[in-house]
């Protein structure tokens, strides 16, 4: 049993208010799948880097926590970064240098779950090629997405929500934060919008929604919420991208990964959702308190919660 996780790795160059800025391994997809692979599931991830310094460093942090990388996907002319000027309140805001496409050739056997989202979803070349690869294979896959909506690059609103949605119906569980659903939605409740999303086809769609934690509806109409846990937050980069690939895991041990499980996970029931919202804010706690995306081990994880 196997993820493969489709989209742009870069580094983030963080910038806090009269620090000097230090660069981290980061992009979206790449954080699911390096949560992932730190909680011990087998992970392969599709992206698109360089062979330079900065795609060394991301191979290096890759392959200390255990993700593999799939074939040509260090052929890029160079690697992306993403400038995250951190607040007060440590949240970040970002300023993008992009080079985004997709390796031609595919992952090896096909996995239990295929998750994709951000940059990777929406920016052409490679926007195109991920819907073709993520269509092949929901025939024996779980699909998981997450937009996290980048307004610097998504500037054509249109055709950005036109490209997310079009995912969402692809998707077996997505995942959005609050404010990814206001900016797609201006003017409409976000919980509302999450939950005409599941008219498409989603058995699950979740919502974070910081310090009111988060939220999931299911295609049958159960609903759960998990607060979040308390933690002194050092930043927030990399929080989502942990609290998405704590979601699959607690899928995963649930058994409901799989083309074979969308029955079940359509008929997810209220207690076990929770058990899932919960273990995924966990993660999400830990990688708060620590600078970067950096998500725990699942050793970590038992140690934090006492176990």
């Amino acid at each position: 049993m196997s993820a493969w996780v489709i989209g742009e790795a870069l580094i983030d160059i963080v910038q806090h208010a009269g620090a000097e800025p230090v660069e981290h391994p980061g992009g979206s997809p790449a954080n699911v799948a390096l949560g992932l692979a730190r909680l011990g599931r087998e992970t392969e991830l599709v992206t698109w880097i360089g062979t330079d310094a900065r795609g060394e460093a991301i191979r290096e942090h890759l392959r200390d926590s255990g993700v593999r990388l799939s074939a040509r996907s260090t052929d890029a002319a160079r690697t992306s970064t993403a400038l995250a000027r951190i607040g007060g309140d440590g949240a970040a805001d970002y300023v993008f240098d992009l080079d985004w496409s997709l390796p031609v050739q595919h992952p090896g056997s096909p996995p239990r779950v295929v998750h994709t989202g951000s940059i990777a979803s929406v920016l052409e070349p490679g926007a195109g090629a991920v819907a073709t690869m993520v269509e092949a294979q929901r025939a024996t896959s779980t699909i998981t997405y997450d937009p996290n909506a980048r307004p610097q690059i998504m500037t054509d609103h249109a055709a950005a929500l036109a490209a997310v949605e079009a995912q969402v119906g692809r998707s077996d569980v997505v995942k959005a934060s609050d404010e990814d659903l206001e900016w797609l939605y201006p003017g409409i409740d976000p919980l509302r919008s999450a939950a005409t999303w599941l008219e498409s086809g989603p058995a699950m769609v979740v919502v974070t929604r910081g310090a009111q934690g988060s939220w999931a509806r299911t295609s049958a109409g159960v609903e759960a919420a998990a607060p979040p846990r308390p933690v002194q937050v050092a930043d927030t980069v990399g929080a989502g991208d942990s609290l998405m690939g704590a979601l699959i895991d607690g899928l995963w041990d649930a058994q409901l990964l799989g083309a074979e499980h969308r029955d079940a996970l359509h008929a997810v029931d209220a207690p076990l959702l929770r058990r899932i919202l919960d273990h995924a804010a966990a993660v999400a706690a830990i990688t708060c308190s620590r600078p970067g995306a950096d998500p725990p081990s699942r050793a970590e994880l038992a140690e934090w919660n006492g176990s």
